[in-house]
């Protein structure tokens, strides 16, 4: 009994060991979990853990210390504060004000329009650039090509 009791706690510790160490990056690799490395720093990492498991730790406290000691970006899935807010809602908020802007510009081109149909029919003279728009804005595109239709 006492033995079967003994390698079902070495299967319970291997099996916390593997958990945790698929959750760990190499420092050295960078790439790759310290459980699929076979560089010298994860071996050493490893064995902390499982060490760090035959003491009696939580698998909190093991993270809690692997972070301190080698920093967040040992971690695969780093704690969410402001600044990984930040980094993963930048796109967004970029996005979001490129779209601001170009509505922006597009309202504005159109104001444009009616505020030079009314300088014409005031009889105010248009600038080359605000004549250059309007024409821009007025001529239809050309019908597109049809590619299976013969000639032009």
């Amino acid at each position: 009994m006492a033995a079967e009791d003994d390698v079902k706690q070495r299967q319970i510790i291997e099996n916390r060991a593997r958990n945790i160490s698929h959750n760990v990056r190499c420092t050295e690799c960078g790439s790759q979990s310290i459980e699929d490395s076979q560089a010298d720093v994860a071996i050493l990492l490893r064995k902390l853990i499982r060490d760090e498991i035959k003491a009696g730790k939580s698998d909190k406290e093991i993270y809690k210390k692997l972070e301190d000691e080698y920093g967040e970006t040992v971690l695969y899935a780093p704690k969410f504060d402001l600044q990984t807010a930040g980094i993963w809602l930048s796109p967004v908020i970029v996005g979001g004000i490129a779209a601001g802007i170009w509505a922006y510009q597009k309202h504005r081109q159109r104001t444009n329009v009616h505020i030079m149909a009314l300088n014409l029919v005031r009889g105010v003279p248009l600038t080359p650039r605000e004549k250059e728009t309007m024409l821009d804005i007025l001529t239809p595109p050309p019908p597109p090509r049809k590619w299976w239709w013969p000639g032009k």
